[in-house]
């Protein structure tokens, strides 16, 4: 079964930077997509991030184009996401998830998912 672990996360002031990690166990990192998403209070989850197999193709919601960075270390089994110029709509809650279907990284944001993380809790305040 794969397991997926966050960390990361914490209280940053606006424009402020902030760096998740994401710890994949139980099958085969390399065969999976691997991505991020977040919930806000109140809101629908919505997608953040994705990036494909081998690292060489990412996707990126718009809210986030050129402040986040994510990347992946298939030695090491973890999916990182680089923070920067946060605001405070970056509040939420940011969860791993990770998917083996054959589909280009493009439809990730849309697909059933396989895994998911717990989570972990970015708050960026003013």
């Amino acid at each position: 079964q794969v397991q997926l672990v966050e960390s990361g996360g914490g209280l940053v002031q606006t424009g402020g930077s902030l760096r998740l990690s994401c710890v994949f166990s139980g099958r085969t990192f390399n065969s999976y997509d691997m991505g991020w998403f977040r919930q806000a209070p109140g809101k629908e989850r919505e997608f953040v991030a994705a990036v494909s197999r081998s690292g060489a193709t990412t996707d990126y919601a718009d809210s986030v184009k050129g402040r986040f960075t994510i990347s992946r270390d298939n030695a090491k089994n973890t999916v990182h996401l680089q923070m920067i110029s946060l605001k405070s709509e970056d509040t939420a809650a940011y969860y791993c998830a990770a998917d083996r279907a054959p589909r280009t990284i493009f439809s990730f944001r849309s697909r059933h998912l396989d895994y998911w993380g717990q989570g972990t809790q970015v708050t960026v305040s003013s």
